[in-house]
């Protein structure tokens, strides 16, 4: 049973990741293709690092997942800690540059 939710968990941790990732992509391709989005441009590559590194840890916290109860444990921990960050990281982006419609 444990198994099952530290597998939940894990990929909840990779979607939330991913979304991170292809958010900061998104705004990425925005910015070159805009007169003036160097700004922007700048901002995004100073954050592929959080966005790779959540990304990595969602995925070895997958990984943990086909082990024993032991390393289930740890995978939830790693899962939660870096769907966390990643989920913040996207809010703040997404906060930073959310027009107002």
């Amino acid at each position: 049973m444990i198994n099952v939710i530290a597998v939940i968990i894990a990929i909840a941790s990779v979607l939330a990741s991913l979304a991170h990732v292809g958010y900061l992509a998104l705004l990425n391709n925005a910015a070159n293709k805009r007169a003036g989005g160097a700004p922007v441009a700048q901002y995004v590559r100073s954050r592929w690092a959080l966005a790779g590194g959540t990304t990595a840890a969602s995925l070895l916290a997958w990984l943990f997942t086909s082990g024993n109860a032991g390393m289930d444990i740890l995978a939830i921990i790693v899962a939660a800690g870096s769907g966390a960050v990643a989920t913040k990281a996207l809010q703040s982006t997404q906060a930073r540059y959310r027009s107002g419609g």
